[in-house]
């Protein structure tokens, strides 16, 4: 960051002082065309002490009283020009993108809201990576789209994070919207990784893609994609495949496991177990370790007001002259 201090509009300097300095030799010269009526006999009042004293006293009440006027030119000058301290900021982003993508069948509410409390303590420490989260059951939604707007992000994900704990809230009403298109049919996997992994964009940038999907792979109906299909199209668009599975104590097939095991880990994914606390922390260690190149953003300029000395100045400069004007006129 660089920081400097100067004005913004430095030309107006002395083109202030100029027409103060232009009034001032204006006065002086009418006051001396007016000139003074000498008084006839007073040679000797010169030299009677309290006349010289109040002659002394005249004198510096004038020339403290120009001073004052001379501060008080100085700081409007000044604040005229408009004196800011500019910094100058320029930000290394990360160039990764992930998706948080939540299979949102009643079987998967409890391992969700985990996984969304744990990612949404994570998003204070992200440095520009983008972050979407996607919810499906027999068809996706999109809560937010990839956005580095941590601010929204963090807001989404406690309100996801919400609607996970109670069903009966608007919360759940807003997050689960237009994931139930389907009757008859839940948890469509392979559409759901499919829909995360068409999230991406920018695919001319150079940047890391991941997918951390939190599913038990038990499907309920017939899906577009096979979780096979979808982990392939997830690898030809360059995204890597991050799976988060229930415990081991819940009644699933070993196959639906070994599936999703599979699936993820046939993209350069990782598969973990969706309980373990320090499991979202591993999977985005992961992913920032393979960062492929830093970004630098477009610096940043940042003005601000440095007038408050100029202020003070002129608000005690003005208050001098009015005060020392008075003085002088009495």
């Amino acid at each position: 960051m660089v920081t400097r201090e100067g004005l913004e509009v430095p030309w107006l300097v002395p083109v202030v002082l100029g027409v103060v300095v232009a009034a001032l030799v204006v006065g002086l010269l009418v006051r001396d065309r007016r000139g003074t009526t000498p008084v006839a006999n007073t040679d000797d009042l010169r030299a009677v002490p309290a006349l010289r004293a109040w002659r002394v006293r005249y004198r510096s009440l004038r020339v403290g009283l120009a001073l004052a006027v001379a501060a008080a030119a100085v700081g409007a000058a000044l604040l005229a020009a408009r004196p800011v301290t500019v910094q100058e900021r320029t930000r290394e982003l990360a160039n990764r993108d992930i998706v948080l993508c939540l299979d949102v069948s009643g079987s998967m509410l409890d391992y969700d809201e985990r996984v969304v409390a744990t990612f949404e303590q994570l998003v204070d420490g992200f440095t520009g990576e983008r972050v979407a989260l996607s919810v499906f059951d027999s068809t996706s939604a999109t809560v937010f789209p990839l956005t580095d707007d941590y601010e929204l992000v963090t807001t989404q994900l406690r309100t996801a994070r919400e609607a996970f704990t109670d069903l009966e809230s608007d919360a759940a009403t807003d997050v689960l919207r237009g994931t139930a298109g389907l009757e008859g049919q839940a948890s469509l996997i392979g559409d759901g990784v499919a829909s995360c992994a068409m999230l991406f964009d920018q695919y001319d940038a150079d940047r890391s893609r991941s997918v951390v999907l939190a599913t038990d792979n038990e499907v309920w109906g017939s899906p577009v994609y096979s979780l096979p299909d979808a982990a392939a199209l997830a690898a030809s668009r360059g995204v890597v495949l991050h799976a988060l599975y229930p415990d081991e104590d819940r009644d699933l097939g070993a196959a639906t496991a070994a599936e999703l095991r599979i699936a993820a880990q046939g993209t350069g994914g990782t598969f973990a177990a969706a309980q373990d606390a320090g499991a979202v922390p591993a999977i985005l260690e992961q992913v920032q370790a393979g960062q492929l190149a830093a970004m630098q953003a477009e610096p940043e300029r940042v003005v601000t007001d440095d007038d408050d000395p100029w202020v003070r100045l002129l608000y005690a400069a003005g208050l001098g002259v009015v005060l020392l004007a008075w003085r002088v006129r009495a």
